[in-house]
């Protein structure tokens, strides 16, 4: 009999992973709070749309508001839970769910930032692992419907990377592997805070700045200015991510260190990341927009506490000023607050010594 699996949070990511985790035939229940997005889910099932090269595809599914997750406490336990709701959402996600689990049942992180400290605080740690998701380029345009906006990457490029929060290549951790790879490429890891601390590069480099600017992917890349100002972003956060001993993977299909120089003023370095970049640019949709551009078009709060501003912070515990980090971290939670309007002028203006 297979693994009784839940997914915390149907929106991009979760939708997205376990879509096809039903189509590949698991027993999966989705749980979600947005109303309309589980009504539809119950009525319709689950859509699912590439940008390129896939056929879309569309699955019925199980869906519980999270006010009828109860329903879970009569049923056998979940043996494989799934958090996939946003940074700030953790810790409740996290309570909600342990109560349903079976004894030997664990806890997936399969979100963006570092959450598995927060999971653990409330699940323990030996029930506790994380899942990387890479690159993956997912939104949730309207209630039912995911969409990427890329293809699949296959060889090209590992999206799912899971692993155990103490390194070791376990059976656990090999079965989450085997539920992700049904969606994309998917490895076992045995660094799993080194490719925590990576991603988490790659989304400071491009979600607070969408958040604040207004800017698609695609616009980003070709405003030098801002682009320039990403790659600090990143080269201040690989800096910090080495003072504190991750063993950093390569990032947007570059070397750590040649984001770092080229964040320095290194002209080679900067050389090789636009080349890099624009490259990579070409095999996703010019219009898809980072998940916190996403949430800033649709009023939802940020994650932008959990991405450069907890740069910021852990720059602070070894001694590293992240100035560009805390400027965008500041003109974000002023464009959330309705203090300002996204604007490209925001970066391209600023003024940092």
């Amino acid at each position: 009999m297979g693994k009784k699996i839940a997914i915390v949070g149907a929106g991009a990511v979760g939708g997205y992973a376990g879509a096809h985790m039903v189509q590949a035939g698991e027993d999966v229940t989705f749980i979600d709070p947005w109303p309309e997005h589980v009504e539809h889910m119950r009525q319709h099932g689950l859509r699912v749309t590439h940008a390129m090269d896939v056929p879309e595809f569309s699955v019925p599914v199980r869906a519980l508001h999270i006010t009828d997750a109860q329903q879970l406490a009569r049923e056998a336990p979940v043996d494989i839970a799934f958090v996939c709701m946003k940074s700030y959402d953790t810790a409740w996600a996290t309570m909600l769910i342990r109560q349903y689990l079976a004894p030997d049942g664990y806890v997936v992180s399969l979100q963006n930032c570092m959450n598995e400290e927060t999971i653990a605080g409330i699940v323990g740690w030996g029930k506790t692992l994380g899942c990387i998701a890479s690159s993956i380029t997912v939104n949730l345009p309207e209630p039912g419907h995911i969409h990427r906006g890329a293809g699949k990457h296959g060889a090209a490029h590992t999206v799912f990377r899971a692993g155990e929060v103490h390194g070791r290549i376990t059976p656990r951790a090999e079965e989450v592997c085997r539920l992700v790879a049904y969606t994309d490429s998917a490895k076992v890891t045995d660094n799993l805070w080194g490719e925590r601390w990576s991603k988490l590069v790659a989304n400071v480099m491009g979600n607070g700045l969408s958040a604040c600017t207004g800017m698609t992917g695609g616009q980003m890349l070709e405003s030098e200015p801002v682009r320039r100002f990403s790659t600090r972003l990143g080269s201040e956060a690989i800096r910090v991510g080495q003072a504190h001993g991750y063993q950093l993977e390569e990032i947007l299909h570059l070397p750590p260190e040649t984001i770092a120089q080229a964040g320095e003023g290194n002209e080679e370095a900067m050389r090789a990341c636009d080349a890099q970049r624009f490259k990579d640019g070409k095999r996703t949709s010019s219009a898809q927009r980072p998940s916190m551009g996403q949430d800033m078009q649709k009023g939802r709060r940020t994650e932008i506490e959990f991405l450069n501003g907890f740069v910021v912070d852990e720059g602070e515990k070894v001694g590293l000023a992240c100035r560009a980090n805390a400027a965008l971290t500041d003109i974000v939670k002023r464009v959330e607050r309705g203090e300002l309007k996204p604007d490209p002028r925001h970066i391209t203006e600023l003024r940092l010594n």
